[in-house]
């Protein structure tokens, strides 16, 4: 099981480099960041910073989409992170819901997300590559060769069918392990079905965690359920409350559910969380005890996680590291 941090882009520049330091000096292997640029602040210069101070950790956007920018600059972007890293950079990549959705736009369609992450990853290759509105070649001279990682997040059945048909890995935001392994196994099979060799395909858990009393966790992380609802409320719209084209009890939560303000997006303070019950917000994360947050962890990666990537913005971040470094990660180095 690797462990990352994750963040939503509102952490001062001191303190986001000392919590990565501490992260890495204390197991953890990833920092990803929300790429959201008009709720926080872009997201690509923090990670620059980072990475300047850490030697081992991997970084990225936790997740891009193919919409917010020219693709070329995207991958420019990408590939220059590259380069500062010496070969630490990730994506994670997906339709686009805050970053877009606050501008008024709809989110990119699965096909605009298949061809970014053929096209992106063609060009940080070093190849000559062509796109839509884009009719000459663009090729980057500096670039090194790097095959970039691509994490794609998805939940509905067409995007977890992209998700193992293009991804290197895939991103749930959730930590609830019999969803988890659901849709894992259907990203898997899909990869499968075309001929992918998956034994080394990565699953990512991205959820918040917090340790302490229980409803002191809920209350720290109960914009999380809400946060993922959004996603949701897609899937019913697009293939009916009564699919089964995923689990049940992943759609059946919003049923009361009356709508989401994306200014305040990822905030406990959001004003549409009235729906949300506290066995939702445990079951969604990783809460209570560091003996509670082991067990529910090692549950995940029976169902297939490969990747606990922490939500971190709840305060007290410098103990959650603390406590997942003596507490939590030696658990999992046996």
């Amino acid at each position: 099981m690797q462990f990352g941090i994750c963040f939503k882009g509102e952490v001062h520049p001191d303190r986001a480099r000392y919590l990565t330091r501490q992260a890495e000096a204390g197991g953890f292997e990833y920092c990803w960041f929300f790429d959201s640029h008009i709720l926080w602040r872009d997201s690509y210069i923090a990670m620059a910073m980072c990475m300047e101070h850490t030697t081992k950790m991997r970084f990225g956007p936790c997740v891009t989409n193919p919409g917010v920018r020219d693709w070329s600059v995207a991958a420019s972007l990408f590939g220059s992170l590259v380069v500062q890293s010496g070969g630490r950079f990730d994506i994670g990549l997906g339709r686009g819901d805050s970053s877009l959705r606050v501008m008024g736009k709809r989110p990119a369609n699965l096909a605009q997300v298949s061809e970014f992450a053929d096209k992106v990853k063609a060009m940080i290759r070093g190849d000559a590559v062509t796109y839509e509105n884009c009719a000459a070649p663009v090729r980057f001279t500096w670039s090194n060769g790097y095959e970039l990682p691509i994490w794609i997040a998805a939940y509905g059945p067409k995007a977890i069918k992209v998700a193992g048909e293009k991804g290197d890995g895939l991103i749930l935001q959730i930590a609830e392990p019999e969803i988890c392994q659901w849709l894992a196994n259907q990203a898997v099979s899909a990869g499968q079905a075309i001929g992918r060799d998956m034994s080394n395909y990565s699953v990512m858990s991205a959820a918040p965690a917090y340790i302490g009393p229980m409803d002191i966790c809920v209350e720290k992380t109960k914009w999380f359920p809400a946060m993922v609802g959004n996603h949701v409320a897609d899937i019913v719209e697009r293939y009916g409350a009564d699919t089964r084209s995923v689990p049940k009890s992943f759609v059946s939560y919003i049923e009361k559910r009356r709508g989401y303000d994306y200014h305040k997006h990822g905030q406990s303070d959001n004003p549409y969380l009235d729906f949300i019950t506290p066995e939702i917000v445990e079951s969604f994360g990783v809460l209570g005890t560091p003996q509670q947050h082991i067990e529910k962890i090692k549950r995940l990666e029976s169902a297939g996680i490969t990747q606990f990537n922490i939500y971190i913005d709840n305060g007290d971040e410098e103990k959650l590291i603390a406590d997942y470094t003596e507490h939590v990660i030696p658990e999992f180095n046996i």
